[in-house]
């Protein structure tokens, strides 16, 4: 045994040593991360005539190439629950930019929200065209990894490794914060890079190597996402949302009779969501959208106490839903209040994950940039996450064109500031923004409620305000 431990150590010490004093490749661009973030720089770093040139290294801890790239050509029948809210604007910038074609069929163009309060039924009702698309992350990541393919461009211009972690990151003069970082991998690999970009996630290596500080909170939230199947598909394209003492439900369209579903709420009661069963889940889904809190609150506590069966439960719900209908003036009021009631839960499609706001200090340093959930991580209420991402590898994009242009050093802190100082102000009102409707919304303290009721009633009656609020959503993240 000892003689075997020996041995292991010996070649342990002698693959560590190889690794040190192996030669780093040089690459001009390496990005840590292979989310949407990270490959929409890294298609539009290649399909951008100044910046074709920069030779560009991605990667990526997970199986990019195995799981993420066959959904382009193979897509499953089934919607998955990863769905995100895309902009006008950064669609467009996907698409012409980085030069993706997105599979059309399985995108939703919604032309709206109607947000209403589910202590007082006070409601926004916002209309603009095409506002914004729900599209799967992973038709964005397939369609950018088929457009990195079709370029067909030698490993001396672009490097794509998946399946692999970053081991560490040190400066090459460790005296010296302006050189060029050397990023060693789990696969025994070293670059040294004169950019490094952190696409990689709240987790970040890359912004803890940096000594970047993030600052916010957890809410003590969890969102609760889910795939739909309806009862028909809907009267209006457009997303429901209706905020709870608990947090707020989101009810958005998918093609055809699909929609997806993300249901902020807290612990306890994100647990009870995802233990349920599928059929009880669609019950509370389709209660929450048009029942009082004082009816959800009851129907929470007997399925907590077990003390209710799955029929009992839906004739329950179906009775009071009814009653709600049978009050309205007339049956077209309910397609135009309420979104089309909620067949079936697809498969395992339920999941939950924390809530939280964090913003970092500042998205670049020399030789390192911030883009993503690396530099910022918001509440999904507004439904901004991806978009913001979308605008810094935007925002980064003009940085190093104007800098490649002039002749600067991309790498320099001088060549990105400029990316940092058109973000940082966008994404924090953003941040902003959704934190404080969180928190508006997250109490039924009777004054609060009368006075965001109140807010709400008269933007919906001011046309050029309520158009404000809809174009600033169409638009923001850019």
């Amino acid at each position: 045994m000892l003689a075997r431990s020996a041995i292991v150590r010996k070649y342990a010490l002698r693959k560590l040593a190889s690794t040190a004093t192996a030669t780093p490749k040089l690459t001009d661009v390496l990005i840590v991360g292979g989310g949407p973030a990270g490959l929409t720089l890294a298609a539009a770093l290649k399909s951008t005539p100044r910046l074709q040139h920069l030779k560009t290294t991605l990667v990526d801890a997970s199986d990019l190439m195995g799981k993420v790239a066959p959904f382009y050509d193979s897509p499953p029948e089934n919607f998955t629950n990863r769905v995100v809210s895309l902009t006008p604007p950064s669609k467009s910038f996907i698409e012409t930019k980085a030069g993706a074609r997105m599979l059309e069929d399985r995108i939703q163009p919604y032309d709206g929200m109607y947000v209403t309060d589910g202590l007082t039924n006070a409601t926004l009702n916002m209309e603009k065209d095409s506002m914004a698309y729900m599209v799967e992350i992973l038709n964005i990541q397939s369609s950018l990894l088929k457009r990195l393919e079709e370029l067909n461009l030698p490993s001396e211009s672009l490097q794509l490794m998946d399946n692999t972690k970053v081991a560490s990151i040190e400066y090459s003069d460790p005296e010296d914060t302006t050189s060029w970082p050397i990023v060693t991998l789990d696969n025994g690999e070293v670059f040294k890079t004169r950019l490094l970009v952190g696409a990689d996630g709240f987790n970040s290596p890359v912004r803890k190597f940096s000594d970047i500080q993030s600052r916010g909170w957890f809410y003590n939230r969890f969102g609760v996402v889910a795939t739909m199947k309806l009862e028909y598909p809907p009267y209006k394209l457009r997303g429901w949302q209706r905020f709870l003492p608990t947090g707020p439900i989101a009810h958005l369209a998918l093609p055809d009779d699909n929609a997806t579903l993300v249901w902020s709420t807290t612990e306890p009661l994100s647990r009870l969501l995802r233990e349920i069963t599928p059929e009880q889940f669609t019950g509370l889904v389709n209660a929450a959208f048009v029942l009082e809190d004082s009816d959800l609150k009851y129907f929470y506590r007997q399925l907590e106490k077990g003390t209710i069966s799955n029929e009992k439960l839906l004739e329950d719900i179906n009775f009071r839903t009814e009653q709600v209908y049978d009050s309205l003036e007339n049956d077209d009021l309910i397609d135009e209040i309420y979104p089309p009631r909620v067949k079936s839960i697809l498969g395992p499609s339920r999941a939950r994950f924390p809530l939280k706001m964090f913003h970092a200090d500042t998205y670049c340093k020399d030789r390192i940039a911030l883009v993503g959930d690396a530099a910022h991580a918001t509440h999904p209420l507004a439904g901004q996450g991806l978009n913001m991402g979308q605008g810094d590898v935007e925002a980064l994009i003009k940085a190093l064109e104007k800098a490649s242009m002039r002749g600067h050093d991309i790498g320099s802190l001088l060549s990105l500031q400029p990316f940092w100082a058109e973000r940082y102000p966008i994404n924090n009102m953003l941040l902003g923004m959704t934190d404080k409707l969180h928190k508006i919304y997250g109490t039924d303290f009777a004054p609060i409620v009368a006075l965001r009721s109140l807010g709400v009633s008269i933007m919906n009656k001011v046309g050029p305000l309520k158009n404000l609020i809809s174009g600033t959503l169409s638009d923001s993240g850019k």
